[in-house]
C-alpha cells in the first residue's frame, strides 16, 4: 500500500514539473545568440539541387500530321499521360509510364493548327470554306490519308487552304493554352505553353519548337507565326522578339533534326540572303535558340561516323538518308547537320566573329504525334497512330522519310525509329519559371529515353577529393561552373578540371562508362575532337583495362534477344570521375562535354518481336546501348 503510495506522488511529482517547464518554456523563450542568425542551411541555398525530366516536343490530335490519320488523342490526354494517369490510346491500348514526367510542353505544328478537331466537330467555320469542306468530307468517308495528302501540297507550296481566318486559329491557339493552364501544377508538374514552327524549305528539316516562359492570359495576346509566314529562322527571331513586347513573358526556341535538313541547320550562309553568318546573326541565334534538340525519335545528332572515325559509339541510331522532300544525302552535308561538328565549328566563328552561333545547350525529346510521351524500348507507341503497337508489318515497314525519293536504299522506315528521348533539367523547382530559365543558362542535358542522373562541373582547383564531399553540388557551384557554363582563361600553371557523377536510372540498365568529349581550334584555325573514357565500370575492381590501342574492351551483352531481356550482372549502379584535360592549351579554344553510356538492353524491336511474334527486319539491331548527353562547358583564353 504504502509503495503505490509512494509511486503516486513520484508520478505527481514528475507532471507538476513537466508543466512548470513546459510553462517556463511558453513564457520564457530563450532568444537566438545574435539578432540575425539563421540555423536552417537552406533558406540560404540558391544553388540548383534537383533534376527534372521532361518532354520539350509532343504531338497531339491538334498536329495536322497527328489528327487528319487516325483517331489520335488531344491535348488533354497528353498531360493526363505524362502527369502518370492510365489513358487509352488512340488504337484502344491501355498505355501508362512506369513513372510520370516532371514537365511536359504540348508543340503542336503551327499551320493550320487544330485542323483535324475542327473535322472531327464539323466546325461551321471550317464547312465556309470550300478547300475545308473538301478535306472534312474526306476524313468522314475515312479518307484521312488522302487528305493529309492535299494538305500538305497545300503546306508544301506554302499556300494556306484556310487564309484569312485568324479567328479561328486563335480559338483554336486558346484551347491550347486553356488546356496547359489547367494541368499546370507549380511544384509537382509543368506544363509548359509552346507550338512547332516547321519550316521545311523544300522538305527539308528546319523546325523550331518555340517555349514560352508565362501563363495562357500572356500567350494568348498573340497566335503562333507558321510556315506559311516564313521558313526563314532570321524572321521568326523577330517575331519572338515582337511577341515578348506584346505578351510580357519571354520565349525561346528549340531546333531539332539537323539530320534530315539536308546541310541546312548549321549552314555556313542564311537562308534566304545566302550572306556568310556575322556577328550580329551569331548574337541573335544564341539569343533566341540557347538549345539544340540533339536525339529524337527521327534518328541520333550528336555525330555521324564519317565525322567522328574514331568514335567507337559514333554510329548510334543513325538516320543520314533522306529527308522529306526530293533531295538524298551528300557527305558534304553531314558537318552542318551534327551536334559535336556544330559546335565544333563554333569554336572558329567565335575566334572570327567575337560570337558564336552555335553555341547551345543539348535536349532530347520524343516528337511523338501520339500525344504519348513513351521514351522507354518496352514501352514504345511510334511515332504516329498508324504505327501504335501492334503484329501489323507497317508497325515495321512503312516508310517515314524518303517517300518522293525512286532509290529505296535512301528510304528510312518505321523499324529505324528510335524511342528517344527526354530533357534532364537542373532547377531550383518545378515551376515553369525556373525550368525555362534553367534551358535558357543551359543548365541541361540529354538522354535517350532513360532517366540516368548526370551532373558535371568544370573549375581549376578541384581534387579527386571532392567527389566524395557531401556539399558536393554547392561546392561546384562555388568554385567551378555547371554544364553550360563558361570557364574563362586559365590562371598561369592551371588546367581545366571536371567533376562527374552518374548514377543510373533507377528502373533501368547499369552504366558503361563515362566519358568526356572534349573539341578545340588550335592556333592553324583547324578543329579537333578527342573522346575520353574518365570511369567505367570494372575500373575499381582492375577488371577491365584499356588496350594497347587506348581503347577500353566492350562492356559485355547479357542481352537475351528471344525473351527480350537482360541482366545488370555487368556494369555498375554509380560511376564517378576527377579528370583533368591532358592536352590543355591556355590558348585554344575548347568545349567539354559528358557522354554516360549504358550496357547493352533489348531495344523496341526485339520487345515487339517477342509480344507479337513479329520478325524484324535483319538490319534492325537486337539491342541498344542509351546514353545521355551534357550540355557543353566552354574554355575561352583571355
Amino acid at each position: 500500500m504504502k509503495q503505490t503510495v509512494r509511486r503516486s506522488m513520484i508520478a505527481a511529482a514528475g507532471v507538476l514539473m513537466l508543466a512548470n517547464a513546459a510553462q517556463a518554456l511558453g513564457q520564457d523563450v530563450p532568444p537566438p545568440v545574435g539578432k540575425k542568425i539563421t540555423y536552417s542551411p537552406y533558406p540560404a541555398k540558391d544553388f540548383t539541387n534537383r533534376v527534372y525530366f521532361g518532354d520539350t516536343h509532343l504531338h497531339t490530335s491538334y498536329s495536322r500530321a497527328a489528327g487528319m490519320i487516325g483517331k489520335p488523342l488531344g491535348p488533354e490526354e497528353a498531360y493526363r499521360f505524362a502527369r502518370g494517369e492510365e489513358v487509352k490510346s488512340s488504337t484502344g491500348l491501355p498505355a501508362k509510364l512506369q513513372r510520370p514526367l516532371d514537365f511536359l510542353v504540348v508543340s503542336d505544328h503551327s499551320e493550320n493548327l487544330g485542323l483535324a478537331p475542327q473535322i472531327a466537330k464539323s466546325d461551321p467555320e471550317l464547312l465556309k470554306s470550300e478547300w475545308g469542306r473538301k478535306v472534312h468530307d474526306l476524313v468522314k468517308s475515312g479518307k484521312g490519308l488522302e487528305a493529309f495528302n492535299e494538305w500538305s501540297l497545300r503546306l508544301g507550296a506554302r499556300d494556306d487552304p484556310l487564309k484569312g481566318n485568324e479567328a479561328m486559329t486563335r480559338s483554336m491557339w486558346q484551347q491550347e493554352t486553356a488546356a496547359a493552364e489547367k494541368y499546370n501544377e507549380p511544384g509537382r508538374f509543368t506544363a509548359f505553353i509552346g507550338f512547332e514552327w516547321t519550316s521545311t524549305p523544300d522538305g527539308n528539316n528546319l523546325h523550331r519548337n518555340v517555349i514560352f516562359r508565362g501563363n495562357k492570359e500572356q500567350a494568348d495576346k498573340i497566335i503562333p507565326i507558321s510556315q506559311y509566314d516564313t521558313v526563314d529562322p532570321e524572321v521568326l527571331w523577330q517575331w519572338m522578339s515582337d511577341a515578348e513586347k506584346k505578351t510580357g513573358t519571354r520565349l525561346l526556341a528549340i531546333p531539332h533534326n539537323g539530320n534530315l535538313s539536308m546541310g541546312l541547320m548549321f549552314d555556313d550562309v542564311t537562308l534566304t540572303t545566302r550572306k556568310p553568318l556575322d556577328r550580329d546573326y551569331a548574337q541573335r541565334r544564341m539569343r533566341w535558340e540557347p538549345l539544340y534538340e540533339t536525339t529524337q525519335m527521327k534518328g541520333d545528332g550528336e555525330t555521324h561516323p564519317s565525322l567522328s572515325p574514331n568514335d567507337e559509339f559514333a554510329n548510334f541510331e543513325r538516320w543520314d538518308k533522306s529527308s522529306f522532300g526530293l533531295e538524298v544525302h551528300t557527305p558534304a552535308m553531314l558537318p552542318r547537320e551534327y551536334t559535336r561538328e556544330a559546335l565544333k565549328r563554333g569554336l572558329k566563328y567565335e575566334q572570327q566573329l567575337g560570337a558564336n552561333p552555335f553555341k547551345f545547350g543539348i535536349v532530347g525529346s520524343t516528337d511523338s504525334h501520339t500525344s504519348l510521351a513513351t521514351t522507354q524500348e518496352d514501352n514504345f507507341f511510334g511515332k504516329v497512330v498508324p504505327l501504335e503497337p501492334s503484329a501489323n508489318p507497317v508497325r515495321f515497314d512503312e516508310v517515314i522519310t524518303g517517300r518522293l525519293v525512286k532509290d529505296k536504299a535512301m528510304k528510312q522506315y518505321a523499324w529505324m525509329t528510335s524511342a528517344s528521348g527526354l530533357a534532364g533539367v537542373w532547377a531550383k523547382e518545378n515551376t515553369r519559371e525556373a525550368l525555362w530559365d534553367a534551358m535558357s543558362r543551359k543548365e541541361v542535358y540529354a538522354t535517350t529515353g532513360t532517366r540516368l542522373l548526370v551532373r558535371v562541373f568544370g573549375g581549376y582547383d578541384f581534387t579527386a577529393r571532392d567527389l566524395e564531399r557531401s556539399d558536393f553540388a554547392e561546392q561546384g557551384y562555388k568554385r567551378g561552373v555547371p554544364m553550360g557554363g563558361d570557364l574563362k582563361s586559365a590562371p598561369p600553371g592551371k588546367v581545366p578540371t571536371f567533376l562527374v557523377r552518374a548514377v543510373r536510372d533507377a528502373d533501368g540498365a547499369n552504366l558503361d562508362r563515362i566519358q568526356i568529349v572534349k573539341g578545340w581550334l588550335d592556333a592553324a584555325g583547324n578543329t579537333h575532337e578527342k573522346v575520353y573514357d574518365v570511369a567505367w565500370s570494372g575500373q575499381l575492381e582492375n577488371k577491365r583495362r584499356p588496350g594497347k590501342d587506348g581503347k577500353l574492351p566492350p562492356v559485355g551483352n547479357t542481352v537475351n534477344v528471344k525473351d527480350a531481356s537482360y541482366t545488370n550482372a555487368i556494369g555498375a549502379p554509380y560511376l564517378h570521375a576527377h579528370w583533368k584535360d591532358p592536352g590543355f592549351d591556355p590558348k585554344q579554344r575548347a568545349f567539354y562535354y559528358v557522354r554516360v553510356i549504358e550496357i547493352p538492353t533489348p531495344r523496341w524491336t526485339t520487345y515487339d518481336a517477342k509480344f507479337f511474334g513479329t520478325k524484324p527486319p535483319a538490319e534492325a539491331p537486337t539491342a541498344i546501348q542509351d546514353r545521355a548527353y551534357t550540355s557543353p562547358i566552354w574554355y575561352s583564353p583571355a
